[in-house]
């Protein structure tokens, strides 16, 4: 983290991270260098300049200090996540610091309801231990654009709520042994889902603010009147989202087969529900996927708490293997798999 100061005053403040991730499936090997495809990243977040000192050049310096860290740490790509709406940063990162619009994902924000969802009775949902989840996911995720390197860390980290897994009743299921590598792709489904979920909660709230009475009125009424016809019909509910709330973020999200669409839909709602029980201040769920991705699809969501289309942007800043040196991510087509890191959030 770095500070801007004034005299006595801070100004300014951004943050920043380095990780390695992989740069998408760019060498069909089947036995590829497990270092091939893969970059050192710094990610820019949390980038903010008190209003009286804004125009100044302080984002700027802030920024380009940033850069200056990630290049004396061997940072090759330094990115960052805006709206598509904020001009001011689109301006600062993309005509001034020459990054690149790099990938459009979508953020789907789900209201977490009064009551649980119904979730298929053919369908089962299964909690997998750490292992076993870091195991799908290297086999199956590690070459989905921005996979950190270092997904057991993720995993293991107290904020993250676990990982389960969704396939339909009466297939074969045997789990993946925690200490033998060759079961993890036999005992693979025909059709399956699965999704870990980050407790945004425990770090921060959020709060909707300006709202219009009449907004926040109706959210009121919606849910007084959920409550009265619970038992005869669902009725949908706005959650209060005008006082600071917490939320969950789902990520990881992937399914295989012709029912991968449905398991992952269930999956969703399964988060849902587990809300309802456990966490009273999560108002809602959050996941942020590729635009391409077709499980985008089947992902409950409000379309007016939603974003079509979030932007990454990128910059190239040093090549650190000969193999990158003609490559350059910033240029590549975009890929249907994005891989969220809930660290960034």
């Amino acid at each position: 983290m770095m500070v801007a100061e004034l005299g006595e005053e801070m100004v300014g403040i951004i943050r920043g991270s380095i990780k390695i991730v992989s740069v998408g499936n760019l060498y069909p090997n089947p036995n590829p260098n497990p270092n091939e495809g893969e970059a050192k990243v710094g990610y820019i977040l949390g980038l903010r300049v008190s209003p009286l000192f804004r125009r100044r050049g302080i984002g700027l310096l802030l920024v380009c200090k940033m850069e200056e860290w990630f290049m004396a740490n061997l940072v090759e790509y330094a990115y960052m996540a805006t709206e598509k709406k904020n001009k001011a940063s689109i301006k600062l990162f993309v005509d001034r610091l020459g990054y690149s619009k790099f990938r459009s994902p979508m953020i789907l924000v789900n209201p977490v309801k009064q009551h649980a969802i119904h979730i298929p009775s053919n369908v089962i949902i299964e909690k997998l231990t750490q292992v076993q989840a870091e195991k799908l996911y290297r086999k199956f995720l590690s070459s989905a654009e921005f996979f950190p390197q270092d997904i057991d860390r993720v995993l293991s980290n107290k904020l993250s709520l676990g990982t389960w897994i969704a396939h339909a009743q009466g297939e074969s299921w045997h789990g993946l042994e925690d200490d033998d590598d060759h079961r993890s792709s036999s005992s693979i489904l025909t059709s399956w889902a699965m999704l870990s979920v980050w407790n945004c909660a425990d770090v921060f709230k959020l709060r909707v603010g300006r709202a219009h009475c009449a907004c926040v009125l109706l959210a009121e009424v919606s849910r007084l009147v959920s409550r009265v016809l619970k038992p005869c019909i669902r009725v949908p509910s706005i959650p209060n989202i005008f006082t600071p709330f917490g939320f969950y973020f789902m990520y990881g999200i992937h399914g295989e087969g012709l029912l991968a669409s449905k398991l992952v839909n269930s999956l969703c709602n399964y988060v849902h529900n587990l809300a309802v029980k456990t966490e009273k201040d999560c108002k809602i769920i959050v996941t942020e996927i590729g635009g391409f991705d077709e499980l985008r699809h089947y992902i409950p969501h409000c379309k007016f708490l939603s974003c079509s289309e979030d932007l990454l942007c990128m910059k190239k800043l040093i090549s650190a293997s000969e193999d990158m040196v003609s490559f350059d991510w910033t240029k590549a087509p975009p890929p249907p798999t994005l891989f969220i890191d809930p660290r960034d959030v």
